[in-house]
């Protein structure tokens, strides 16, 4: 039974960071997807980042690139999303999931991760950005 446990969130002002973890057991992290979502009340889920583990490609939805950065740890089977420059629309939940390909789905060059390929999932963790 795949286990995902995010970790890292909580409050923070305008323009400051915050690093998101992402731990995973029962599962075969290699050469999988690992993707970030987040999702605010009365909105559908939005993908935010993935990573596929085996190649390191990395896809992004628009707002965050070159403010958000996923990353991985294979050796301790962990993706973290590292949050820079936050802005009060940053402020949801972040949810950490799992699943094989594809990682993203891409639409005239603007990639994005898509909640509905994704399988497994955290419990989520809470972002707040005060402006």
């Amino acid at each position: 039974q795949a286990r995902l446990d995010e970790s890292g969130g909580g409050s923070v002002q305008v323009g400051g960071s915050l690093r998101l973890s992402c731990a995973t057991t029962g599962y075969t992290y290699s050469t999988n997807c690992m993707g970030w979502f987040r999702q605010i009340p009365g909105k559908e889920r939005e993908g935010v980042a993935a990573i596929y583990t085996g190649s390191g490609t990395t896809w992004y939805l628009n707002s965050v690139k070159g403010r958000f950065i996923i990353s991985k740890d294979n050796a301790k089977n962990t993706v973290y999303l590292q949050m820079d420059n936050l802005k009060p629309e940053d402020t949801a939940m972040y949810y950490c999931a799992a699943d094989t390909v594809p990682c993203a789905h891409c639409d005239g060059g603007y990639c994005y991760p898509r909640s509905h390929e994704y399988r497994h999932w955290g419990q989520g963790a809470q972002v707040t950005v005060d402006s």
